[in-house]
């Protein structure tokens, strides 16, 4: 089984993916660059979660089972 996730965590990962779908990529360390740009995220830790959160999204849009 995967880890659970923050509500908070995935509910902003969804809205910086939806209003920035060209931003993101599935290189984490892409994504992370990306959100210290565009957002103020206070914990290394949270900008991390969030970060891997969205490169997992852009994975599984890729593969095609994201809904």
């Amino acid at each position: 089984m995967g880890t659970v996730r923050e509500r908070a965590i995935k509910r902003i990962a969804y809205k910086l993916v939806k209003e920035y779908p060209e931003l993101w990529t599935t290189d984490f360390e892409h994504n992370k660059r990306m959100l210290q740009r565009i957002a103020i995220v206070r914990s290394k830790v949270y900008r991390n979660r969030i970060a891997g959160y969205i490169t997992r999204l852009k994975v599984r849009e890729l593969q095609g089972t994201l809904v």
